[in-house]
C-alpha cells in the first residue's frame, strides 16, 4: 500500500468538498481559484461540478493544464432513470451528451455517471437498472470517441428510491460486464464503507475498470445522510483497510476527497479545509 505519510501529491480536491455542488453554498470561489489554491497546497488533481462550469470548459481546463494540476473528474452526468432523471429520454440522452462534451472540454478524465433512483411505475431495481445499461452503452462510444471514461458510482442503499438503484460493487461490476464497453467504476467510501463483500468485488473489478477513488467518512450520528458526510477519521469506515483492498486490486490513481456537509465544513475557511484534508489523507487514509 502506497505511504502518503510525507506526500499528499495523489490526493485530489472534488470541489464538493468546499460546497460547490449546491446552490448558496460553499467559499464562492472561481474555478480558477480553486485551481491555483490546489496547485499551491500541493494537491495533485480536481474534480468540478457541472453547475461550477458553465461554457467555460476549454478555459478552465488550458488554466489547470497551465499550473501542472490534472483535472481528474467531471460530477456528473444526469439522472439517467427515476423520478429525478430529465423527461422525456431523449432530453436524458442529450444532456448526457451534453456532460461528455463537457468534459472533454476541460480534459477531464473521468465523467461519473450517478444512475438515478426506481423508475416511475416499477418495483424494486431490476428494470431500473436494464434501462441503465441501455443508456450507458448508447453513449459509451460517443464518450470514448471524445477520450472519456466513463463511471458508474454505486451510492448507499439509501439513495436506492431517487438517487441511485445502482448501489453495489456487485451491480456495478455486473452492468460493466452486461454493457460490454469501456465503462468502469468509481469507488467511494461513504457508499461501500458498510459491504462485506468489497474486497472481492476490487478484485473482480480490477485495474482497468477502477477509474477513481473517493475519500470521506461516515459519521456513526449522521444527521443528514446526503449532506452531513464526516472528514476521514471522524467516523466509522476503515479508512486504511478499504485502501488497502483497493489498491490491492490494483488501483494506483488519484485520491479523491468529496465531502458534503453543510452544517460542519461548508462553513468553514476553504483553506482551513483543504488544510485538515491534506492532514488527514497524510494521517488516516
Amino acid at each position: 500500500m502506497r505511504d502518503f505519510s510525507h506526500d499528499h501529491s495523489a490526493l485530489a480536491l472534488n470541489t464538493a468538498t468546499l460546497g460547490h455542488n449546491v446552490e448558496g453554498h460553499g467559499a464562492g470561489w472561481s474555478p480558477e481559484q480553486v485551481i491555483d489554491a490546489c496547485a499551491e497546497m500541493g494537491l495533485g488533481g480536481v474534480v468540478f461540478w457541472r453547475r461550477e462550469i458553465g461554457n467555460r470548459a476549454t478555459q478552465i481546463g488550458a488554466h489547470a493544464q497551465n499550473v501542472g494540476l490534472k483535472v481528474a473528474g467531471l460530477c456528473r452526468t444526469p439522472f439517467l432513470v427515476g423520478p429525478l432523471a430529465p423527461q422525456p429520454r431523449q432530453a436524458m440522452l442529450d444532456d448526457f451528451e451534453a456532460s461528455i462534451d463537457m468534459a472533454a472540454g476541460l480534459g477531464a478524465e473521468v465523467l461519473t455517471i450517478v444512475v438515478g433512483g426506481v423508475e416511475p411505475g416499477t418495483k424494486g431495481i431490476k428494470a431500473s437498472l436494464e434501462r441503465v445499461a441501455d443508456a450507458v452503452a448508447r453513449m459509451a462510444p460517443v464518450a470514448a470517441a471524445r477520450d472519456v471514461k466513463l463511471a458508474l458510482e454505486p451510492l448507499h442503499p439509501v439513495y436506492g428510491g431517487n438517487r441511485s438503484c445502482l448501489v453495489t460493487l456487485k451491480d456495478a461490476n455486473d452492468l460493466c460486464d452486461l454493457i460490454d464497453h469501456a465503462v468502469g467504476i468509481v469507488v467511494d467510501v461513504y457508499h461501500v464503507w458498510w459491504d462485506t463483500t468489497l474486497a472481492d468485488e476490487l478484485k473482480r473489478a480490477g485495474k482497468d475498470r477502477l477509474l477513481g477513488y473517493h475519500l470521506c467518512d461516515w459519521l456513526a450520528d449522521t444527521s443528514d445522510v446526503l449532506l452531513d458526510r464526516g472528514m476521514m477519521g471522524d467516523g466509522v469506515a476503515d479508512l486504511k483497510a478499504i485502501r488497502q483492498a483497493v489498491e490491492a486490486a490494483g488501483y494506483q490513481g488519484l485520491c479523491e476527497v468529496e465531502i458534503f456537509s453543510a452544517r460542519n465544513w461548508w462553513k468553514r475557511p476553504p483553506h482551513e479545509v483543504l488544510q485538515t484534508c491534506i492532514e488527514r489523507f497524510r494521517s488516516v487514509c
